[in-house]
């Protein structure tokens, strides 16, 4: 076995201690945090946080030593075919007490030490938030421990410093004074790490031209454990202020791209309103390159730092990003199913955001367009439908009338849905039919006799449903309510069934023309 340079690791330089690491471990040259001074960010409040070297020095030794225990009492097994131990690495983050306790460590030292160590940190916290296999040994007191041990670290560290000295950030606008103690540090060192870890996930991007073989040599080109922890880490110090990962790549290429998103979203997350605003030139770059990333994970958690980042910041504050973020959105909507239900709520919470006022707006058309064109590929996959119907309610919301326009491909899709043997997914067709009539009276269009004979379908068929009440609930308050939009064209519609002995109640029901809530549900309450 061996050494491997740590000079050359993405997380520091300190010393050369680790002998354990495989023959085919390569450093990574692109994502190292030994940065060249020309290149370095620079913090404007960097001299006033490192003002008493030995008082910081002290409280990182005593806040680290339990993590450091307790990650070297953690049982790890590292995952077959793995070429680096995941644990190693995150033990090579951790201060070294001797080289701390050197009276000669210059404050550049440690502030390196104290930005490993909160990426370090980072990693433990990010196995809380379904992290898979690749971070499920970490122990959850483990995590919660680390989360809590960065904060302390940060309400520490600024802790003597004069409130007049932490007034505001001037390069990334944040008003500093007015951070939360314990999240000071994540924002100090969000500008100097993001772009590294940025620089991690384009290191194996690919050009949309490439083929399999380019995919498979980008993923090779940085160390498996480095991607891990750089993806974790990305996603702790960016989206501190989500997410979920499928297990759907092999090893080598899920660990590495898995680290990369998830550490850029856990920095994210780390932030929320009103901060998160400024930030945003700083954030975006960052999630959109990894939005236009090859593999589903890192897209992924690219899209739940966009979720986060719309949810915590008003559309002026995203600027000239708007459009190329929507650009995105269009072109990642027929990815995979493994991703589909992020892109579905990222898409249509930056549009009703972005375009809310402007109803006809093409991006409005262009993403639905998308959206029922990957829907009409696989109409009878239920994942990728019910995750459409309980997201897309604010679209349909803020198009109005304008859906008119789509009906000829919507209306298929849900009279396919209608009929679906998940009571989950007929509510949800339900729910998203009453929304459609409600907005646009449906008029002007041929489907009024299609939808009557297929909600008196659904109707006898909810007699077999555990369901049964609540599916005949909706179906009566469609029904009524397109009787009372439709009128004369409904009664033309509902004479075919007036004479079926399955729907005797729901006929004089409805020549009764009652429309409490009430009486709705007893009606639908009556067992045909």
């Amino acid at each position: 076995m061996a050494a491997y340079n740590r000079s050359n690791s993405p997380f520091g330089d300190r010393e050369q201690a680790r002998e354990s690491a495989s023959d085919a471990f390569v450093p990574n040259p692109i994502c190292r945090l030994e940065l060249q001074k020309e290149e370095r960010i620079q913090s404007p409040c960097e001299s006033e946080m490192t003002g008493n070297s030995s008082v910081v020095r002290q409280d990182l030794i005593r806040l680290s030593e339990p993590i450091r225990v307790s990650l070297s009492e953690a049982q790890y097994n590292p995952p077959e075919g793995a070429n680096v131990s995941i644990k190693s690495v995150l033990e090579s983050l951790l201060p070294n007490k001797v080289t701390s306790s050197n009276l000669e460590t210059t404050e550049e030292e440690i502030r390196r030490e104290i930005r490993d160590f909160c990426l370090c940190c980072a990693a433990l916290t990010s196995a809380q938030v379904e992290s898979g296999d690749l971070l499920s040994w970490i122990p959850r007191q483990l995590s919660a421990a680390a989360k809590a041990t960065v904060e302390q670290l940060s309400r520490d560290y600024f802790r003597d410093l004069d409130e007049n000295k932490l007034g505001r950030i001037r390069e990334i606008g944040v008003d500093f004074a007015s951070v939360p103690d314990e999240r000071k540090l994540v924002v100090e060192l969000m500008p100097e790490v993001i772009p590294l870890l940025k620089g991690t996930i384009k290191e194996s991007s690919i050009d949309a031209t490439d083929d399999g073989d380019e995919i498979y040599a980008a993923s090779a080109r940085t160390p498996v454990a480095y991607a891990i922890i750089a993806a974790y880490q990305f996603r702790w110090f960016v989206t501190q202020v989500c997410g979920g990962l499928d297990d759907s790549l092999g090893y080598s290429w899920k660990v590495y791209w898995f680290s990369v998103v998830l550490c850029c979203s856990f920095f994210v997350f780390q932030v929320d309103y009103p901060h998160l605003g400024k930030l945003c030139a700083l954030v975006i770059p960052c999630a959109l390159t990894a939005l236009d990333h090859w593999s589903p994970e890192v897209k992924g958690q690219g899209m739940i730092s966009i979720i986060h980042l719309v949810k915590n910041v008003n559309a002026a504050e995203l600027g000239v990003y708007e459009d190329v973020i929507l650009d995105l959105c269009c072109r990642n909507i027929a990815f995979g199913d493994e991703i589909w239900h992020l892109v579905v709520e990222m898409s249509v919470l930056l549009v009703t955001r972005t375009q809310r006022r402007n109803p006809r707006s093409p991006w409005f058309e262009r993403m639905l367009n998308e959206m029922l064109s990957h829907l009409e590929r696989q109409p009878r996959n239920k994942e990728r439908s019910t995750a459409w119907l309980q997201l897309i309610e604010p679209v349909l919301d803020d198009m109005g009338l304008v859906l008119l326009a789509h009906f000829r491909r919507i209306f298929p899709l849900l009279f396919q849905w209608m009929h679906s043997d998940d009571d989950e997914l007929v509510l949800l067709v339900l729910q998203r039919i009453y929304t459609i009539i409600k907005l646009t009276w449906i008029r002007n269009t041929p489907y009024v006799e299609r939808l009557v004979d297929e909600l008196t379908v659904t109707y006898k068929e909810a007699a077999l449903r555990r369901g049964r009440e609540v599916i005949r609930t909706h179906i009566v308050q469609i029904l009524i309510l397109l009787q009372q939009c439709k009128g004369l064209q409904f009664e033309e519609a509902w004479k075919k069934h007036r004479d079926d002995p399955n729907l005797t109640s729901l006929t004089a029901f409805l020549g009764l023309g009652i429309t409490d809530p009430a009486a709705v549900k007893k009606c639908a309450s009556i067992s045909q």
